[in-house]
């Protein structure tokens, strides 16, 4: 798997990219590869979050479930999609809570959210893999450790960006890693799923990007473009 060693990202986790457990993680995805079974997103986008948001922009943190399962859809960003490609449900249900919460349109709005990224949105899945057609496939395979490690790492209280963040965390996997975050010290935003089957038992109107704007502005930090 390719990490940049050069990104500014790489000596905060330098020591969990090269453990046994990544190690091990990157047999797994080879002898999976081997055995025909087909892998999203593309090896060269696993860790593309990290290519697209610098440290130094960080500011929110928006934290899934794992990579979408279907064909050309994840490409390493989380509730992202590339250039050209329909957005998914989970993804029409995020724009329209966006449209909601900012009284904006998002309706001509492309699925590619690199531009939510490049201002420093962490757009982050609790698993980094998964096999097509097969939500969670990935689960226990090592990549919650390293998403465990992120989160304690810019949860606590000294957080290395030298501001608070904004922590949103969608789904009950996201949800779970609540507690590596100091909530007195950063913003923690948790909702359902944005998924058709959970969106409407509190997904819809929890208001997050403008709850995170407001923060933002409050601590003297650049808001987020959204649309």
């Amino acid at each position: 798997m390719f990490f940049d060693k050069k990104s500014d990202w790489y000596p905060l986790l330098k020591v969990e990219l090269e453990s046994d457990y990544m190690r091990d993680l990157e047999k797994f995805l080879k002898s999976e590869r081997i055995l025909g079974k087909i892998i999203y997103p593309s090896e060269e986008n696993i860790f593309k979050a990290f290519q697209l948001t610098k440290l130094q922009d960080l500011k929110v943190v928006i934290l899934g479930q794992d990579p979408y399962h279907g064909v050309g859809q994840a490409h390493g960003l989380a509730f992202s999609v590339g250039e050209g490609i329909k957005p998914p449900p989970s993804l029409k249900n995020i724009f329209k809570e966006c449209e909601s919460d900012l009284g904006i349109s998002m309706r001509s709005r492309e699925g590619d959210l690199s531009s939510w990224a490049r201002q420093g949105v962490l757009l982050l899945n609790t698993l980094l893999t998964v096999e097509n057609g097969k939500p969670l496939s990935h689960l226990n395979k090592g990549w919650e450790k390293l998403t465990d490690s992120i989160m304690r790492i810019f949860g606590s209280k000294n957080a290395l960006v030298g501001h608070p963040l904004v922590f949103i965390l969608w789904g009950k996997n996201a949800s779970e890693k609540l507690h590596f975050i100091d909530d007195q010290y950063h913003q923690v935003i948790t909702a359902p799923h944005p998924s058709p089957f959970s969106a409407h038992r509190g997904f819809f109107g929890h208001r997050p990007f403008s709850r995170a704007n407001a923060f933002l502005k409050e601590h003297k930090l650049v808001q987020i473009s959204w649309n």
